[in-house]
């Protein structure tokens, strides 16, 4: 085994802290498993708590694959300011009288729940979008005044949880099920604006990404505790995960499939594909390749020789 390398390919879900990057948390999980090869999907704000889908070995090859096209968040959105950041690290940029009716649980529900459809959003100045090769944050930071253009989001649901106080300003505790690339923060901002006054994101904890939820997580001490033991109990289905149909392989298509050489679509567990549309390929416990249907045949796409583990289904 090379240096650096643990010998576990898998998926893990870590359950972010608030107060680090992403990058924090790969940076802890390759201490805790000895790991040089770990990544991370989806990445969450420093100031958002939530699941973190992590790759380690030949996991970190999945990274690009998972898209996770909804997300699930539950957010505090805080009446009587906007900051220039769209949640409470900013600078305050406005301030207004809460709605009138910001107290009155059945209004309130009401509001949340108008939030739902889709439509085109302008996502915070301080995000990771990058225009003309620089981070829009960067720029922000910078001092330059700017808007991202509007780009097209879905919010699925929208449930208004509690309605709580901020130092005597009301705050809505919402649930969203959103479509990949719709920023939360956005939401409250407009949100604010929509009722005529202003509002925030004052705390986040992503819920669900894709099919991975909270109860699929493990904290960093955990992980830092059992090491080994824990990612190889707790690791993620990685069909799951991908959410695709799958392939079983016999001996000889396990030999085929390592070599890179094209197999007979055969049957497809969840549902044939149509051509060009993405399968698992699997064997025994773990996941040897992302291929792609041609006519009556399956075509390497993404090969994972020593096999992914932690397949269940």
């Amino acid at each position: 085994m090379k240096r650096g390398q643990s010998g576990i390919d898998a998926l893990l879900a870590i359950d972010k802290p608030v107060g680090m990057t992403s990058h924090d948390v790969v940076s802890r999980v390759r201490r805790a498993l000895g790991e040089r090869r770990v990544g991370h999907a989806g990445t969450l704000d420093p100031a958002a708590s939530g699941v973190l889908v992590v790759g380690v070995g030949q996991g970190t090859r999945l990274m690009g694959l998972l898209t996770a096209e909804r997300k699930g968040y539950v957010g505090l959105v805080a009446f009587g300011s906007e900051t220039d950041t769209d949640d409470a690290e900013g600078r305050v940029t406005k301030e207004a009288q809460a709605p009138e009716f910001a107290r009155e649980h059945s209004r309130a529900a009401e509001a949340v729940g108008a939030l739902v459809g889709s439509y085109d959003q302008v996502p915070p100045s301080y995000s990771a979008i990058s225009v003309g090769g620089v981070r829009s944050y960067a720029r922000a930071r910078a001092g330059e005044e700017f808007e991202l253009p509007a780009r097209p989001v879905t919010v699925h649901g929208a449930t208004l949880l509690a309605i709580q106080d901020i130092e005597g300003a009301p705050a809505w505790v919402c649930s969203f099920d959103v479509s990949k690339g719709c920023y939360i923060r956005a939401i409250a901002r407009d949100l604010g604006r929509s009722l005529g006054s202003a509002a925030h994101l004052a705390d986040l904890r992503r819920t669900s990404s894709g099919n991975v939820s909270l109860g699929d997580c493990v904290s960093l001490d955990e992980l830092e505790r059992e090491g080994r033991a824990l990612a190889l109990g707790r690791c993620l289905d990685p069909v799951r995960a991908l959410g695709l149909g799958v392939r079983r392989l016999d001996a000889k298509e396990l030999t085929d499939v390592s070599c890179g050489k094209r197999i007979a679509l055969g049957a497809v567990e969840g549902g044939e594909p149509g051509d060009g549309e993405r399968v698992c390929i699997v064997s025994g416990e773990r996941l040897y390749g992302v291929w792609e249907r041609r006519s009556q045949q399956l075509v390497c796409s993404t090969n994972f020789p020593g096999g992914v583990m932690g397949v269940r289904a």
